[in-house]
């Protein structure tokens, strides 16, 4: 059996007296979607922020791809195939949504983002800046200027600048955040044909698309993981019902 594609061993941070990332361990193997759960404050985006290099965890280590990413910076991690997007969106609001993706083009190719200009001119940018667009279903906005976007279309655009970096590995916090059921059912839609091409560690709070999504799914409680499995077994897991989803056997929202 290979290696999986991320490897989290003993990761711990704490801010002051409050434990937001406790001794956690797991794995991610290439090509599932993996979803991390867990009521608010388990230190959900605290793990994620570790491991795209936003923070640095105070003992633990990260591997991806067999190699130790633990205290290498952001940006390289990106070179390596890490690609995240953020649970409130990250966007250039003046822009259009093209000049957007050209821009993490040119970032993945090693250019400085101050170089903007030339992401608007040059086809070699912004041909694959259009392929990461239709390949979110953003085909016919790519003129539109980012604020005149609707929030969905926002989360799809970020999805289409990750994509646009060439990952292998997709870090999505909480994508779905503030989307009406609508424009949910379209990123459900795309996640499930994202699924599969690509490695994907999803946090999400909507838990009817991740049963649906999800091959694996780890549950963070006070920074700790206190069951991994599949979604069967999560959903009949006595901890998890008792921490997390409730004694009610429906799945609510966390």
């Amino acid at each position: 059996m290979s290696d999986p594609l991320l490897k989290i061993e003993k990761l711990r941070k704490r801010f002051g007296g409050i434990v937001a990332s406790d001794d956690i361990s797991l794995a991610v193997e290439a090509g599932e979607l993996h979803a991390i759960i867990g009521p608010n404050g388990a230190g959900k985006t605290t793990l994620i922020d570790q491991l795209s290099g936003e923070l640095a965890p105070e003992s633990g280590r990260i591997r991806f791809d067999g190699v130790d990413i633990t205290a290498m910076p952001s940006w390289r991690r990106s070179l390596r195939g890490l690609a995240r997007s953020f649970q409130v969106t990250s966007l250039f609001l003046d822009l259009t949504a093209l000049d957007n993706v050209a821009l993490a083009v040119q970032a993945r190719a090693g250019h400085s983002f101050r170089f903007w200009n030339d992401a608007r001119r040059d086809e070699r940018l912004r041909e694959p800046a259009r392929a990461a667009l239709r390949h979110v279903g953003l085909t016919g906005r790519e003129n539109v200027v980012v604020a005149r976007m609707s929030h969905g279309e926002h989360r799809q655009l970020e999805i289409a600048m990750a994509l646009a970096t060439n990952p292998r590995m997709l870090l999505l916090d909480e994508p779905m955040a503030g989307m009406g059921p609508e424009e949910s059912t379209r990123l459900i839609r795309l996640l499930t044909e994202l699924k599969g091409r690509y490695t994907i560690l999803l946090i999400e709070h909507d838990m009817d698309a991740v049963f649906a999504l999800a091959d694996r799914i780890s549950v963070l409680v006070y920074g700790r993981v206190i069951a991994s499995g599949p979604p069967a077994e999560i959903r009949s897991h006595p901890e998890v019902k008792r921490a997390y989803l409730g004694e009610s056997k429906q799945v609510s929202h966390a």
